[in-house]
């Protein structure tokens, strides 16, 4: 995948921005919410933690939410265990769609 397939699917047209101006390598992800039926691109270092991730994304796409413990992040589909794992190493590229959800499911009524 490439950063540019990332950037022409539905997502906001502004990306959030978790890198210094000057920063190189520098990867674009798609940050999808489930609850929120939207999508964020968020350009970030490969070392970024996906917890930091979770939070910019989180705080664009479900602000209301304050706990970010209810939700997961998901990268292919698997869940990631430990989010202070840098993003590289939880198994990202650069161009992946990363995957919050509430940890929970609910009952719909």
């Amino acid at each position: 995948m490439s950063a540019r397939f990332v950037t022409t699917l539905r997502a906001r047209a502004t990306p959030l921005r978790l890198v210094p101006d000057d920063a190189a390598p520098m990867w674009t992800l798609r940050v999808q919410s489930a609850e929120a039926w939207d999508a964020v691109r968020v350009e970030v270092l490969p070392t970024t933690l996906v917890r930091e991730i979770k939070r910019a994304a989180m705080t664009s796409l479900l602000p209301d939410i304050d706990a970010l413990d209810a939700y997961v992040v998901k990268i292919g589909g698997f869940e990631v265990q430990d989010e202070g794992l840098a993003v590289e190493r939880a198994g990202a590229l650069d161009g992946s769609t990363l995957l919050i959800m509430a940890r929970r499911r609910r009952p719909v009524r």
